[in-house]
């Protein structure tokens, strides 16, 4: 085990936590590990939405020019940030156990605002459709940057308050008490769950970071981002995804939004655990033959203008 595995990641608190999170359990197994914290263009690009930057992975894109050039063994990653198609020879290692998947909302002064007028912050069309779908009386604006920023953010505007992962909150240790847990709001497919992903060729990194994986937390990440790839082709859209398993069954919940938030297909199905690798796939194609192609092209059109 001479070999230094070095592992690459973006420069935030939130995605150091995640590569000494990798770089622990490694050690662990007995492996010799560097951090090398690389810049991401999604991090240094804060006044524009991350859909009119028309780049696909765009927080993963460094890190992998940076593997495919030989500086970086291994790169970790919050998985929702991670395009369903990796760039060629980049292979997916390991999904960690997965944290929690839901959505919290950060407010201030008070939560008793449902009612009246409002205005909630979030970066992600997925977060704000939904909002929009449940409270269309509410306004809606742009938020981004990397967790303290977005925090930070929300302090200093006039806003009721602003949407966040509860699992990167947490990972750092800056959710506030002033925050209530989403259960209605579908999460991002992935969302909580973290990837290490390697180059195809490169064995020895592969089988170390391997040992990692949670079967399960594959599983249901496998489904979520399958319908995400099936839906979308490559276009961001509003949709959401959530499968469990409990027993042998997969329990799964998906839905795809318009922008405005007015229209929501929506699905939920079980299935047994020895169909995971389809089900996802099924399941979008279900919404898409249900009225999903039609709202697909309406968001494509949208989201040109």
């Amino acid at each position: 085990m001479s070999k230094t595995i070095r592992i690459g990641t973006r420069d935030s608190q939130l995605a150091l936590w995640q590569a000494h999170t990798v770089e622990k359990k490694l050690n662990d197994l007995g492996y010799q590990t560097e951090i090398v914290a690389v810049k991401s263009t999604g991090d240094l690009i804060l006044d524009k939405p991350l859909y009119e930057l028309g780049i696909t992975g765009i927080f993963t894109k460094t890190l992998d020019i940076a593997m495919i050039n030989g500086q970086i063994d291994i790169a970790v990653h919050s998985m929702k940030d991670v395009p369903t198609a990796l760039p060629r020879g980049i292979v997916q290692a390991a999904v960690l156990e997965r944290a929690s998947e839901k959505d919290i909302l950060v407010y201030k002064n008070n939560p008793d605002f449902y009612h009246e007028e409002a205005t909630i912050a979030s970066g992600s069309l997925r977060r704000q459709a939904q909002w929009l779908h449940r409270y269309p009386h509410h306004q809606v604006v742009d938020l981004r940057g990397n967790v303290n920023t977005r925090l930070q953010k929300l302090a200093d505007n006039n806003w009721n308050g602003a949407i966040f992962a509860s699992a990167g909150l947490d990972r750092i240790g800056v959710k506030p008490d002033s925050h209530i847990d989403l259960d209605w709001m579908l999460p991002a497919p992935a969302q909580g769950a973290m990837v290490v992903v390697a180059m195809e060729k490169d064995d020895f990194s592969r089988e170390a970071v391997g040992k990692l994986n949670h079967f399960e937390s594959e599983m249901c990440t496998h489904i979520e981002r399958d319908f995400l790839k099936t839906l979308e082709g490559g276009c961001t859209a509003p949709i959401g995804a959530f499968a469990e398993i409990i027993g042998n069954e997969i329990r799964f919940e998906g839905a795809l939004l318009s922008l405005d938030g007015k229209e929501k297909l929506a699905i939920e199905k079980s299935s047994e655990t020895t169909h995971y690798r389809t089900f996802g796939r099924d399941c979008a194609n279900e919404i898409l033959k249900n009225g999903g192609d039609a709202l697909m092209v309406k968001i494509r059109s949208e989201l040109q203008k």
